[in-house]
């Protein structure tokens, strides 16, 4: 019965929230159909300057929601996180054309085309809002953010050629089309783009109940205000009280979306939108743990600034050599151990090859710091490789996206196992190397496993790998 009790105390708890949040954001309606039906209550207030600059810190508003949002989707190879991304930037990138519609900013006569910007920024923006509320599968993701670039570059693409058929006045951008004409391709768009926010925001209900996020509030109520705002632009008369509203609307639903942000642990800060395969997904992954033999003891002889700048000494050369040349991702610096994952977002099926060249060129980079530093410890490296789980750990105020599984205990125990300055692998792992040496360590007891491994050193890799790729 208790449980039945809080059950229904839950649900209870769902229903005035959402009952609450519904009436708020009726109320931009309501607002707007008095407006429209009362005439007289819909004053006129003209000025250029407050027109430019609201628009201008809109659009400004959507495009760091954009970056952010595109950045983590990039790191976390999700397709959610992405397409929110690019919503932002289509509204950001058309908002900006419609602040240079203001009379005497840019041009001097008004322009169809940035005039009219706006609601085909919210119209393509609600297509990718839409798109991102579903929950793609594992292989579509994936594939949807290796084109994450493309994408993004094609967005960019339509927004400048709507720029430059605009001041060309290229048909059918070369006629009056007044925004408060609500007929035609305008009135169409309009319908359109409200139905898909309508989607967006009800499926993001859906997943606000399973999550329980203020982000998911956040999003849901940006979805409806855009959908109340593209409205607001179709039927509202220039210049008016109606017209106005919808600039405020937007502003609103932007803000809103900063402030959930704000509110989120800074390193997950949009994990509350990722796809179920980002927040508990398996990977056939390579694991590189490295740390430094007789780091305790020197860390016992040394004042502590001394091993801080020896270890910033040594990462300076290992962690860009682990990310950029050989696309690893750093999961995590403990001390003087670090942790490198290879195939994290699912692009990357030579992940033991490069892991295995990483390994040796970190080895062969950091001996030369050893050897102008005497009395330097050096490395240890382990790498193993075989399915992992990602995943994301912690509660509000402090998670992590990490890599757990067997396969990551067992590369942190063959780095122990791991000569000076040289690489060991499990079997898994210099099985599928490619033109590489190794040489048999012979089967090893490893802390914590009762069954012991077959252990090798890593000697040379194929040369195509040494540089990266």
């Amino acid at each position: 019965m208790t449980g039945q009790r809080r059950l229904e105390r839950s649900e209870r708890s769902d229903q005035q929230v959402l009952g609450a949040a519904g009436v708020l954001l009726v109320l931009p309606l309501v607002g707007l159909s008095i407006l429209l039906g009362w005439p007289e209550f819909d004053g006129a207030w003209e000025h250029h300057p407050a027109h430019f600059w609201l628009v201008l810190a809109v659009a400004g508003l959507s495009a760091v929601l954009a970056y952010g949002t595109g950045t983590a989707a990039v790191r976390r190879a999700d397709a959610r996180v992405l397409l929110v991304s690019l919503t932002f930037l289509s509204a950001a990138g058309f908002l900006g054309l419609h602040a240079l519609a203001t009379p005497g900013v840019f041009l001097d006569t008004p322009n169809t085309g940035f005039t009219i910007a706006t609601p085909v920024g919210l119209g393509i923006g609600s297509v990718l809002a839409a798109a991102s509320s579903l929950d793609l599968a594992p292989d579509r993701s994936a594939a949807t953010v290796r084109r994450a670039r493309q994408l993004r570059m094609g967005l960019i693409v339509v927004i400048a050629a709507w720029a430059i058929a605009s001041l060309a006045k290229l048909p059918p951008l070369d006629g009056a089309l007044p925004p408060e004409q609500a007929s035609g391709g305008l009135l169409v768009l309009t319908l359109a783009a409200v139905a898909a926010y309508v989607i967006a925001a009800v499926r993001y209900v859906v997943l606000w109940r399973e999550r329980r996020s203020v982000m998911l509030l956040g999003m849901t109520a940006a979805f409806v205000l855009l959908g109340e705002a593209m409205v607001a632009v179709t039927f509202a008369p220039n210049w008016h009280a109606s017209w106005w509203e919808w600039h405020v609307l937007m502003l609103l639903a932007f803000g809103l979306v900063v402030w959930s942000a704000h509110r989120q642990w800074h390193e997950e800060r949009f994990a509350d939108l990722y796809l179920p395969d980002t927040v508990a997904g398996v990977r056939d992954m390579s694991i590189l743990f490295a740390d430094l033999k007789g780091f305790t003891q020197y860390s016992e002889q040394h004042e502590a600034q001394d091993v801080t700048a020896m270890l910033n000494t040594y990462f300076k050369v290992a962690v860009p050599l682990a990310v950029e040349r050989f696309g690893g991702d750093v999961d995590r610096i403990i001390g003087d151990a670090v942790m490198v994952t290879f195939n994290r977002r699912g692009d990357q099926p030579d992940h033991p090859q490069r892991a295995a060249a990483a390994a040796l060129a970190l080895q062969d980079e950091t001996a030369k710091v050893a050897a102008a530093n005497d009395g330097w410890p050096r490395f240890r490296v382990g790498i193993n490789s075989g399915e992992a789980s990602l995943s994301l750990l912690g509660a509000e105020g402090g998670r992590t996206h990490t890599v757990i599984g067997d396969v990551v205990n067992v590369a942190s125990r063959l780095e122990g196992l791991a000569p000076v300055g040289g690489v060991a692998l499990s079997s898994d792992t210099a099985a599928r190397l490619v033109g590489a040496q190794t040489r048999a360590l012979g089967l090893l007891d490893l802390k914590g496993r009762t069954q012991p491994l077959e252990v090798f050193q890593l000697l040379s890799v194929d040369r195509s790998f040494r540089n990266g790729t």
